[in-house]
């Protein structure tokens, strides 16, 4: 096939993956790509790089496959690599495209304008795979090989920067298939073991991870097959149901459900990186009589022992389980449903007036609907524990911990799948990082509600200074008023100060056709129970 230019190459290519909409910023390094995407697809002109590839990645998420990103060379390239490492945390599918400086003048170090050094290693080192296009012959194949990588086990995000001399090129393209590694294959003496155990086993737990999500119908039938407690790591909540009775969910450091753990008899894990704030930095105790799914072999007994452990793509694998599965001893699923009503309503009450915004929010969503969560306490207390979760790819968070990304992660998730309102859930301190994107809101007019849970600056490290030292340092932060911030962005708005204001305000919103900002005043709703602290260690004398 042959194209005017690198654009055009990439818009077939984009189409290709399904891809509608891709985010980024114009620049004089990727005029030629931006100019075809907006012609032929949906450009989406975020205002920082950062939030192109957040906005790809929340993209990606929601509909279950990948998004796109557009950036420059250099400092754009640069701002970008946060975002990246994120997707790369979360091993989520992004392509990423940047722009680089001429190609007869790559690596020279003359100062070329937007000119970095080393742009390639920084973006290696950031994402799962990295390349530069080197003629107008090999774009498309760079580019398929690319996305390959980013759809790939365990995935993650692909860079590709692009020579702007060679964008603008006519492109000639042969359209070769790229090979695939092939899915792995678990020991046939393994698979025997642990089905052999789990047959034996009448005290079952399962635990799945980001790597069940792909694997929710097979999931389902060994849950039934065996009668056994879910629970969940954050990446895995929604791979079944969480209104479920047998689903747990992400509750694994819970007094009663560590008291689970410690009398099952068999565990099953599942594509799960059993990450330090889930297993209260690795102190959590799990059974010794463990079997471990993961697609990618790294993982395998990394972080736990596992008796047996079997490198296989989850839907591969659990079939073969739930044949030689029986089902648990009644009063042990009892139990378990016990356990689930006990931790639920335990969280319930100690967050206290935000169980009114958790309530109205789980009464308000269509069900499968996004919520993305920015890192704040709010999220970290109960929108990633108590807030029900459907569909994973409704389960749009931050899964490296990084602050901030929230709201672009929610754009993509928006624009992904405009029938259906997307919450985004966001403290003031995090929405500052980029209140920027503000901007793109109301430009692009997504059907979004933006929470922002207003407590006048870093709540989490707040709490943890008052609780832990004898001052406060960089936590007490200038907020501005919301209300005129949304008119001046012509962004309709509402305040939640009180528990009985969560469902009518919260209802009104998710009915809108287009964007709005909730600010929830936290100080007029007041405190919750027991303030909220992350599970990290802190030495004290």
């Amino acid at each position: 096939m042959q194209y005017d230019n690198g654009g055009e190459l990439l818009v077939a290519h984009l189409e290709s993956l399904g891809i509608d909409t891709v985010f980024g910023i114009v620049s004089v390094h990727n005029l030629p790509l931006v100019e075809a995407v907006d012609r032929h697809l949906r450009f989406v002109p975020v205002r920082h790089e950062a939030t192109a590839v957040n906005a790809a990645d929340g993209y990606g998420r929601a509909r279950g496959s990948i998004g796109c990103a557009l950036t420059s060379t250099g400092t754009g390239a640069g701002n970008a690599a946060g975002s990246l490492i994120e997707a790369l945390s979360a091993g989520t599918a992004v392509l990423h495209v940047t722009g680089q400086v001429e190609s007869q003048y790559l690596g020279s170090g003359r100062g070329f304008i937007h000119e970095t050094k080393d742009q390639l290693g920084m973006l290696g080192a950031v994402s799962t795979y990295a390349a530069t296009v080197t003629s107008a012959l090999d774009a498309g194949h760079v580019l398929r090989e690319a996305s390959a990588a980013a759809l790939a086990t365990p995935g993650g995000p692909a860079s590709v920067e692009w020579p702007i001399d060679l964008q603008y090129a006519a492109q000639e393209d042969a359209g070769e298939a790229v090979p695939s590694g092939g899915a792995p294959s678990p020991h046939a003496a393994e698979l025997a073991a642990a089905q052999a155990l789990l047959a034996e086993s009448r005290r079952p737990l399962i635990w799945a991870g980001g790597g069940a999500r792909h694997a929710r119908r097979e999931l389902a039938a060994l849950l039934e097959a065996t009668g056994a407690g879910l629970l969940s790591s954050n990446s895995g909540r929604g791979s079944v149901p969480e209104d479920h009775p047998l689903v747990i969910g992400n509750f694994a450091t819970d007094p009663a459900v560590r008291a689970l753990l410690a009398d099952a008899d068999v565990l099953v894990t599942i594509g799960t990186h059993f990450r330090s704030n889930e297993t209260a930095d690795y102190n959590l105790k799990l059974p010794g009589a463990h079997i471990q799914i993961d697609a990618d072999a790294a993982a395998l007994g990394r972080v736990y022992p596992a008796r047996h452990a079997l490198h296989a793509e989850a839907a591969a694998v659990l079939p073969a389980l739930t044949g030689a599965a029986v089902r648990a001893d009644a009063d042990w699923s009892a139990r378990v449903t016990a356990v689930r009503d006990e931790v639920r309503a335990a969280l319930h009450d100690d967050i206290g007036p935000q169980a009114a915004l958790c309530d109205a929010l789980a009464a308000a969503l269509p069900r499968g609907a996004v919520v993305a969560r920015d890192v704040t306490i709010p999220s970290s207390s109960w929108g990633n524990r108590l807030l029900p979760i459907h569909d994973p790819r409704a389960n749009v968070f931050p899964r490296g911990g990084g602050i901030g990304q929230g709201l672009g992660m929610g754009i993509g998730a928006a624009l992904a799948r405009p029938d259906e309102p997307t919450v985004v859930i966001a403290g003031d301190g995090g929405l500052a990082v980029h209140l920027g994107e503000l901007l793109t809101v109301a430009q692009e007019r997504p059907r979004l509600t933006l929470i922002v849970f207003n407590d006048g600056g870093y709540g989490v490290l707040r709490n943890m200074q008052d609780k832990y030292g004898e001052r406060r340092s960089g936590v007490d932060l200038f907020t501005p008023d919301f209300g005129p911030l949304a008119a001046a962005c012509a962004l309709p708005y509402a305040r939640i100060a009180a528990p009985e204001e969560a469902a009518p305000v919260l209802e009104a919103a998710l009915a809108s056709d287009g964007p709005t900002l909730v600010e929830v005043d936290l100080t007029a709703l007041g405190p919750m129970k027991n303030p909220f602290t992350p599970p990290v260690k802190i030495p004290t004398a």
